[in-house]
């Protein structure tokens, strides 16, 4: 017998595997959680392209978690590419088992709130709880990067240890 559970809380999927259990069903459990871990965050800066990775460094790094749209367009110009690149990211890892579905996007788009009706984004974030996650998987890059700098390792070349 297989039972996938998704979406449910933990108290449910416990009260129905031991419902299962009084039935002598043979189970064998599993969890996978999502969120954000600082293994799944360094996949996912990996995975962007340039563009879309300053973009989510100028969040993490520069804006603590929060950054005006507009300091990130005088830094990188329109917003559209390195913003859809972020989504992508998340749903690429979904579809290729990087981390489950249901992890949210780390980093959102904030609407003004004056004008919901006009949907220019105004700022981007990241929840607070997630920010030093991400700045651990950032260090992680930078360090694999610098000692396969150290061993004569061409960054993005094979083995693509571009940070």
């Amino acid at each position: 017998m297989e039972i996938i559970i998704k979406g449910a809380n933990e108290e449910f999927a416990e009260k129905l595997v031991a419902l299962a259990a009084q039935h002598h069903a043979d189970l064998s459990i599993s969890t996978v959680r999502p969120g954000w871990t600082v293994d799944r965050a360094e996949r996912y800066l990996r995975d962007l392209t340039a563009g879309s990775r300053k973009m989510a460094e100028m969040v993490i790094g520069d804006g603590n978690g929060f950054i005006d749209a507009d300091g990130i367009r005088s830094a990188l110009g329109k917003l559209n590419g390195p913003s859809n690149g972020l989504k992508r990211a998340v749903d690429r890892g979904i579809r290729k088992g990087w981390w489950p579905e249901g992890t949210p996007a780390p980093i959102t788009p904030v609407s003004d709130p004056e004008n919901p009706s006009w949907h220019q984004t105004i700022a981007y974030r990241m929840d607070q709880e997630h920010v030093p996650v991400f700045r651990e998987a950032i260090t992680r890059i930078a360090t694999s990067k610098q000692a396969a700098e150290s061993m004569g390792l061409t960054p993005g070349g094979a083995g693509k240890t571009s940070a």
